[in-house]
């Protein structure tokens, strides 16, 4: 496989077609070599536009994200080079891997310890080192390395946790995917005061849920 070519391909029919037009993001995706952090039995995979399982078999549903809401995810965060971010759900590391060439700083926290170590390993051979992979469940955040500029969720949550925004710091935003199949939006919450938010939902998709994170009640008529 040609790998640059691929890699052209992808951006210029996946993710620019999904409206990802900053250049820095389209620039990073072009340099941060993807099948770098795909798992082995998938590399051909490594551009397609689909997600990826990180575990033999699919365990416990974790995936790589479709490569166009990686970089929409990432282009909606608007990460800053003096911003702390925390990531929940590192899977791979990849979006990891370009959460950290915006930030300062990216703690990311992984539940799996299949996982924590793939990640750990990507990112050195990667050479990142303003990056750190904690195993952890990340429903609580870290909040004793809080507040934070922005949280990055990498999979989708029925609703987001209190426990996580009271680690954005104002002025910080939270960016993640929120709600319920057969349509999930994608969410960016920005901190304006101690207990004011403004919420904007500007695209939806469907992606896996973070581990451990709860589900709302079902209504049963």
């Amino acid at each position: 496989m040609d790998m640059e070519h691929a890699r052209f391909n992808m951006i210029e029919q996946q993710i620019r077609p999904w409206e990802v037009l900053d250049p820095h993001v389209l620039q990073l995706i072009s340099v941060v070599k993807r099948e770098d952090f795909v798992p082995l039995a998938h590399k051909a995979l490594a551009f397609v536009d689909m997600e990826i399982p990180l575990r033999e078999g699919g365990a416990r549903g974790q995936a790589m994200l479709a490569p166009r809401v990686e970089a929409r995810l990432l282009q909606e965060a608007n990460v800053q080079k003096h911003e702390k971010v925390l990531e929940i759900g590192a899977g791979s590391g990849y979006l990891t891997a370009l959460l950290a060439h915006r930030a300062q700083r990216v703690l990311a926290l992984e539940i799996e310890p299949e996982l924590a170590r793939m990640a750990r390993a990507n990112l050195q051979k990667a050479g990142i080192h303003n990056a750190e992979v904690r195993e952890c469940d990340g429903v609580a955040g870290a909040k004793g390395d809080s507040p934070f500029d922005v949280i990055v969720l990498g999979g989708s949550v029925a609703e987001v946790p209190p426990a996580l925004l009271a680690q954005v710091k104002v002025g910080g935003r939270l960016v993640g995917i929120v709600g319920d199949e057969p349509m999930m939006r994608a969410t960016v919450m920005t901190r304006t005061g101690e207990a004011t938010w403004t919420t904007v939902q500007p695209w939806d998709t469907v992606v896996p849920r973070l581990v451990n994170f709860p589900e709302l009640p079902k209504f049963h008529f």
